[in-house]
């Protein structure tokens, strides 16, 4: 199958809620493979804020001057040579995140051409897979949280994650006593401090956040800080979660053997699409780490379904693809907390709704 095109548009998708003071939307960029046989797949990257503008010109540019003309043999083929091509420009980052909009969509042609769904065409390994309840959330109002994660629980979710990193510890350990009533003693509860805190505080916050029996410590430092990662670990014998900003199988690599994560959360945009997030996960399920997928949750489930050694997906409230009317059809994935199934068209089964979709101007 030869590739005779790629098609880029980026569109502007509303939040219901904004994220934080100026995450009021996210962006998504959607592409369409096509080969000389007339097939074709849809790939998309994705980006809260940064980035939409450069990984369009990449794609239209850089890219699509490698790829047309080129022989579609496999998906994992094609992400190899590209991102050979493309690593002079970086490893990871804005190159990664362009290089999952052309793997998504050649992992979608190819299901489409076979006539299988993404989750049969990369090995059903389990028929459901648990999901909890996310928010992005550390603006929030104490009463406003409290609500939120009553939703999630009222939903069915047994586990449910809040974000933490106040600039006073106090209003932390308030909203998380508040959070562990409402979720009761048995429930899994997980905190994000998404990179907020240095090592002492880390320390500190760590084990004055310990008295709520937290499942797992997401980023408590800079996620590229692995030494440290490792260090804080062992210091305070949390169970750390890192993934969402390391961007390559190489750094996945260095933060497992520093002993850095015990759970392993890739987004399948940032590392560059489904092939390099199933290697990351077969790396991990080595080291005897589970994989939490982070957002994306029509797609995360159904890798999430095929991977070796699973945790949880995340359903982050509010925010899929189809509570923000980003499809034009139902995907197939259907989240019933406290768990999701996937049963999808060929392909993976997502269908964007670009004509009722902000296009972004010049992109």
């Amino acid at each position: 199958m030869r590739v005779t095109d790629l098609g880029t548009r980026t569109y502007r998708v509303p939040l219901d809620r904004p994220w934080g003071p100026g995450v009021d939307h996210q962006y998504l960029v959607v592409t369409t493979l096509t080969t000389e046989d007339g097939s074709t797949g849809t790939g998309f990257a994705w980006t809260p804020r940064i980035g939409p503008a450069a990984v369009d010109a990449l794609l239209r540019t850089d890219i699509r001057d490698a790829l047309v003309g080129t022989d579609l043999v496999r998906p994992e083929v094609l992400w190899d040579r590209l991102w050979h091509h493309l690593h002079e420009g970086g490893s990871g980052g804005i190159t990664t995140m362009a290089l999952a909009a052309v793997d998504i969509a050649a992992w979608d042609l190819v299901g489409r051409r076979a006539g299988l769904p993404l989750v049969d065409l990369v090995g059903r390994r389990r028929d459901t897979v648990t999901c909890y309840g996310s928010g992005v959330n550390l603006h929030y109002g104490r009463d406003d949280l409290v609500a939120q994660v009553r939703r999630f629980v009222e939903a069915g979710h047994h586990a449910v994650k809040i974000k933490v990193g106040s600039p006073e510890l106090d209003r932390d350990l308030d909203r998380v006593a508040a959070v562990r009533d409402v979720l009761g003693e048995r429930g899994l509860l997980m905190l994000d401090a998404n990179q907020r805190w240095d090592h002492p505080t880390a320390v500190r916050a760590i084990r004055a956040l310990s008295r709520f029996d937290p499942y797992w410590i997401e980023e408590p430092l800079l996620a590229d800080e692995l030494p440290g990662l490792g260090r804080l670990r062992a210091d305070t014998g949390a169970r750390i979660a890192v993934g969402e900003n390391l961007r390559t199988v190489h750094q996945f690599r260095d933060a497992l053997v520093a002993g850095a994560v015990d759970f392993a959360q890739p987004n399948a945009v940032r590392v560059g699409g489904i092939t390099p997030f199933l290697r990351i996960a077969e790396l991990a399920r080595v080291f005897g780490v589970p994989t939490a997928p982070h957002l994306l949750p029509e797609l995360s489930a159904q890798l999430a379904l095929c991977v070796p050694l699973v945790s949880m997906v995340e359903d982050i409230d509010r925010a899929s693809f189809g509570a923000l009317g980003a499809l034009a059809e139902p995907s197939g994935v259907t989240i019933s907390a406290p768990s999701v199934t996937a049963a999808t068209a060929p392909g993976h089964g997502l269908v964007f709704a670009t004509d009722r979709m902000e296009r972004v101007s010049g992109a």
